[in-house]
């Protein structure tokens, strides 16, 4: 097997780069290991086999767009986390601490997770339409280097009580939602936002989960969630913070709504995503389970 560490410079505060990570693997008997930049991705993702494993320095974003490259060279992706909020690596429950990061990759137990189809791209975490599109359009260099993943929240109190929503339909292929919404998130795994969980979701359960908050006063909104997390429940569709699942789901906006995936902008509505069940192989020794037990090894 053939490691490939795929460098993104711009994740995060910069610092986790493959200069820093490279160390570590090697200290693990990581040797054939080739330093590779992903806005180089052109010139070496022919050379990667389906035996090769691709590690992603980089945020949520650098990782989807390394899933990506898994996925049309079949390699294994392994998650160096290295961005702000990394969501995606909490859904394998990988550990912070670069030596055990590395020790992890050198075991090299592999799960298979699902990724979700949207426009011609992938979504390996989440989407987002509405108040949750804010942070990463409107959150600077800076204080995400200053506040890390808290620069999210930061940025969403500053919001929260200008915002009177917007009409959208949300539709699976199970229900259909109408009406003002803050807020629409459409997940693969079970954590958004720098930490948020999702009650009741994992990475491997074959369906999307959509997270929709109505427009409430803030004392409200703040409730809604302090109680959604002490519950660790799916949400029904009478409170502020309604929760369905389905393998599809499509917004549909009165007025073209920004969309960002895994934390970049991808768009405006309408939205459709597919949830495709396990088709990434990813190292990490379990899949997380919010509010049940957990999947895997």
């Amino acid at each position: 097997m053939a490691y490939w560490l795929v460098d993104s410079p711009s994740s995060g505060n910069g610092g986790r780069n493959s200069a820093f990570w490279e160390p570590y693997l090697k200290e693990c008997g990581i040797e054939n290991l080739t330093c590779c930049r992903l806005d180089e991705s052109a010139q070496w993702c022919g050379l990667v086999s389906e035996s090769d494993c691709l590690l992603a320095a980089g945020g949520d974003g650098s990782v989807n767009a390394v899933a990506a490259l898994c996925l049309k060279t079949g390699a294994t992706l392994g998650v160096l986390p290295s961005g702000t909020a990394n969501d995606f690596a909490r859904n394998l429950g990988i550990p912070n601490k670069p030596e055990d990061v590395a020790r992890l990759v050198a075991e090299g137990v592999v799960q298979r997770v699902d990724v979700a189809d949207v426009g011609d791209g992938i979504c390996l975490n989440v989407a987002h339409v509405g108040l949750g599109t804010l942070p990463s359009r409107q959150v600077s260099a800076p204080a995400k280097k200053s506040l890390g993943r808290f620069s999210y929240l930061a940025t969403l109190f500053r919001k929260l009580g200008a915002q009177r929503g917007f009409y959208a339909r949300i539709t699976t292929d199970k229900s259909v939602l109408e009406g003002r919404w803050l807020s629409v998130a459409i997940a693969t795994g079970a954590y958004f936002g720098g930490g948020h969980e999702i009650p009741e979701a994992c990475a491997n359960d074959g369906l999307l989960d959509v997270i929709a908050v109505r427009p409430r006063p803030l004392l409200q909104l703040l409730l809604a969630f302090v109680m959604v997390r002490l519950n660790r429940k799916t949400p029904d569709r009478t409170s502020t913070v309604v929760q369905v699942k389905g393998t599809r789901c499509e917004v549909q906006t009165n007025k073209p709504k920004t969309v960002t995936v895994d934390g970049d902008i991808a768009g405006k509505t309408p939205i459709s995503m597919h949830c495709r069940a396990g088709v990434l192989k990813v190292i990490g020794r379990r899949v997380v389970h919010t509010g049940k037990p957990e999947r895997g090894t």
